[in-house]
């Protein structure tokens, strides 16, 4: 049994059972939907499939981030237990849970002199933060430190591709990420936004691409641009989803097909409540490990 904890926040958006099964512990953030606050608990309290039903119709959502109360409380026993950790957390260029969870390490550390406690920052959401945190879990269970994994991820977090589309507009007109005008004539257009996560962990919008068939391509031919050894990948490709899975279906099958190396199937998870929340429904990402992320 691993001397160390590996832990992250709910937005890394894998399955509690994918969680449990990897022995990766995370703590909640938070959403409120028409007022009515939820914990972001992997779809318990509201199933996805209602939740993104419930966006679709207007219900308003906001979100939350972890404070330094709740992380104290996760952190704290597994101290007790004798465990060091290491907590990678939703990119700065999202959210500022980091300087919680940092605030909260601080004041832990003057209790608890002897064990260590790592605050990463992934530069990532989503199933792509998931997949650094399977990685990760590959690494320990392969006996590695936690300094080995803190120095490895530090160095290497870069190299985690986002790529998202979207074939529903409204929530990237409300978010800012798109002009109002523009969103009207993509709409009829039938243009689907292709963004990245830059080398900063925010989302950038990078292209605009016509009909949802180019975009699954255009998607699928990013990865083969970007993903280590090309079309001779070998790594994990997880894929999260908001309502839309015949979409990641078209889009998984493209990548098993273009990848034969790829190791097991390309995993389908939803996009969880608190990036839902943002994104709505529509929304498709694809994560893959490859060459560093640059601008």
């Amino acid at each position: 049994m691993s001397d160390y904890v590996l832990s992250c926040c709910s937005t890394a958006d894998l399955s509690k059972e994918h969680f449990n099964s990897r022995d990766i512990k995370y703590v909640c953030f938070h959403y409120a939907l028409n007022g009515e606050e939820y914990m972001d608990d992997l779809g318990e309290s509201i199933p996805f499939e209602e939740f993104y039903k419930k966006v679709a119709a207007g219900e308003e959502t906001k979100t939350a981030q972890v404070n330094v109360a709740e992380y104290i409380d996760h952190f704290k026993p597994f101290l007790d237990e004798g465990k060091d950790i290491l907590h990678v957390t939703l990119s700065t260029g999202l959210s500022g849970t980091i300087n919680s969870a940092r605030t909260a390490a601080a004041m832990l550390g003057a209790d608890y002199p002897d064990r260590k406690i790592y605050i990463v920052d992934s530069l990532g959401a989503s199933s792509g933060y998931g997949l650094i945190m399977d990685t990760l879990a590959d690494m320990r269970d392969a006996g590695k430190s936690i300094d080995e994994v803190y120095e490895w991820i530090e160095a290497n977090k870069l190299r985690m591709h986002h790529w998202f589309f979207s074939t529903d507009l409204s929530f990237y007109i409300k978010g800012g990420r798109i002009s109002k005008a523009e969103g009207f004539f993509g709409t009829m257009l039938s243009i689907c936004p292709l963004l990245n996560m830059d080398n900063e962990g925010h989302l950038i919008p990078r292209e605009k691409i016509r009909t949802k068939k180019r975009v699954i391509k255009e998607i699928v031919a990013r990865m083969q641009e970007h993903a280590e050894g090309g079309l001779d990948y070998s790594g994990k490709c997880f894929i999260s989803q908001s309502a839309c899975m015949e979409d990641a279906e078209a889009v998984a099958a493209l990548v098993e097909e273009t990848f034969p190396k790829l190791n097991g199937k390309a995993a389908i998870n939803y996009i969880g409540t608190t990036i839902g929340s943002h994104t709505g429904p529509g929304t498709v990402a694809l994560f893959f490990w490859g060459d560093e992320r640059v601008d």
